[in-house]
């Protein structure tokens, strides 16, 4: 019998912006049957390591500052050092989101850079899934992907409003749905790494 997949969220937010996203992304994830927990990496020494090492899947979230992960962020990846060197999360799922207060702001080079970390760590990568919203004069800030990412998720919020305004809703619900798709492949991972019953 199939266990429920557990999925962590290892997110950093500056300002309560990411931390929206994370718990969106979250949602996704139990919303399709998945056990999901939100763990904030912004303190690697009183980080509950344990959390990661126990989800079948990691799903990453940072800010993009300066066209990059943010600081803190990547104290918490260089302090997975040890977990890469025994590779304690091989083959677990990855995948990643970020957000930025500008439409572009680079946030690509962040989810490459987030791709790579996870491959680093023998995971497997989770794309996106979703057409690109918002390309067309029939699109609307409200279509999912409005930002036409497939690597991950990529979202956007007005340096000047609180996190409790933005991200908007539709950034929240590609958040939610990345969390959806890694739990559904988390589930089908699964069953294809169970040892046959007689």
């Amino acid at each position: 019998m199939s266990q429920q997949v557990k999925i962590a969220i290892a997110y950093h937010s500056g300002f309560g912006h990411t931390e929206v996203l994370a718990h969106a992304v979250a949602a996704g994830a139990e919303n399709a049957g998945a056990k999901a927990i939100a763990v904030s990496v912004a303190d690697p020494d009183t980080l509950n390591w344990e959390q990661l090492a126990e989800a079948d899947a990691i799903i990453f979230g940072t800010p993009t500052y300066m066209g990059s992960v943010s600081a803190p962020f990547k104290t918490f990846m260089d302090a997975s050092s040890k977990i890469w060197a025994q590779q304690g999360w091989k083959d677990k799922l990855a995948a990643g989101f970020t957000n930025s207060s500008s439409q572009s702001g680079d946030k690509l080079n962040t989810l490459i850079q987030l791709s790579v970390y996870a491959a680093s760590h023998s995971m497997n990568w989770i794309s996106l899934g979703l057409m690109p919203g918002n390309n067309s004069s029939l699109g609307s800030n409200a279509d999912l992907n409005r930002l036409g990412s497939f690597l991950g998720a990529m979202a956007q919020s007005n340096s000047d409003q609180c996190a409790e305004v933005t991200p908007p809703q539709s950034d929240r619900d590609t958040a939610q749905a990345l969390g959806a798709r890694v739990a559904a492949a988390a589930q089908r991972w699964q069953l294809k790494t169970e040892p046959c019953s007689h």
